[in-house]
């Protein structure tokens, strides 16, 4: 079980002190922590729901919008806090941030203000950029306390991504936490440097990113799935009683990746889409010129599971089109695996 391989660093009859507040054994409470000021001297806060029961338990942080454009990863923490899903926690500790980069939620952007990636700027200090300082809340005010990180992305620009979870296979307790989240699809990846993974690696803190939709877009599936996912990974780590909310009848873990890319430029149509298992020489899509003289084809360059798909109405030539997993592992309920299946 996921709470087996957990020794937990919070002492649950010890005081919380984050960013300057105690959290006492048995409150919870909201922060307010300093990011930093817009040009027009306004203050920008990250709020950091704290949920500390004051019982022996593992300490969760989930955390949503890293980047600001990330819509569905947001509404899915705000939800999953609307609806009281740690309010039922009978130990442990929870630490809920449903947007990280408030600067890019604001202004519609992945990016901050100064145009950097707050993904790509950890484990960040406190007199560097504007995204750095950022990046700074979280490894400095909030890892400290967590031993284990759920991280809610979405699709970037137009590309949907299906639901699913990237872990670092080298990390035991990510890889069980992505076997207990319950979503179909789970990816390897390798720990990407100056990202939250791996300085949350580098703290001792396993970490599981989930990904689902596209920005600026709210999708069902993927705020239904990642709410479930929060709950079965609390259930895992024993922080609440009730059932596991789903229970995937198929699981794939994706070894390798690759991308389908444009071969021409023009309007384009697809017709397989994100979740679809095809095979190598399948017709994806297809890419037309605006005044219906020319069409190509798109055709699959691999077997496997389409992992995202490109929703933009007009492409050009080398645009990434279909994100293909194409070796992959089926894993039982319990598991143990089924062989491995390389294409």
């Amino acid at each position: 079980m996921l709470k087996s391989l957990i020794i937990p660093r919070v002492n649950p009859d010890q005081e919380l002190c984050i960013d300057g507040t105690i959290i006492k054994p048995g409150q919870s409470t909201l922060l307010r922590i300093n990011a930093g000021k817009l040009p027009s001297d306004n203050r920008i806060n990250v709020h950091a729901h704290v949920f500390h029961t004051g019982k022996a338990g593992p300490s969760l942080l989930v955390l949503g919008g890293v980047h600001g454009n990330e819509i569905n990863g947001i509404e899915i923490v705000r939800r999953s806090i609307e609806q009281g899903f740690y309010n039922q926690i009978t130990c442990g500790t929870v630490i809920v941030i449903p947007l990280l980069n408030v600067y890019g939620f604001i202004n519609f952007s992945r990016d901050v203000a100064d145009g950097k990636d707050v993904n790509r700027s950890f484990p960040g200090h406190i007199n560097g950029s504007l995204a750095s300082r950022v990046a700074r809340i979280l490894t400095k005010k909030i890892l400290p306390h967590v031993d284990i990180a759920l991280d809610f992305h979405t699709g970037g620009d137009a590309r949907y991504n299906y639901p699913h979870v990237r872990y670092f296979k080298g990390d035991p307790v990510a890889s069980e936490t992505a076997k207990q989240f319950g979503v179909k699809l789970l990816m390897e990846q390798a720990l990407i440097p100056s990202s939250f993974r791996r300085a949350a690696y580098d703290m001792g803190v396993p970490a599981v990113v989930y990904e689902g939709g596209e920005s600026i877009r709210l999708d069902k599936l993927s705020i239904d799935l990642g709410m479930a996912g929060i709950k079965n990974v609390m259930k895992g780590l024993g922080l609440v009683d009730q059932n596991v909310v789903t229970e995937t009848q198929e699981r794939v873990v994706i070894k390798k990746n690759n991308w389908v890319r444009a071969v021409s430029a023009g309007l384009f149509i697809w017709s397989k889409r994100s979740g679809d298992l095809v095979n190598k020489g399948d017709k994806l899509g297809e890419i037309k010129d605006p005044f219906g003289s020319k069409s190509v084809d798109v055709l699959s360059t691999y077997s496997g599971y389409i992992i995202c798909h490109n929703n933009a109405s007009v492409v050009s030539l080398g645009d990434a089109l279909f994100h293909i997993g194409n070796e992959f592992e089926l894993l039982s309920n319990d598991s143990s695996d089924q062989g491995n299946v390389t294409f």
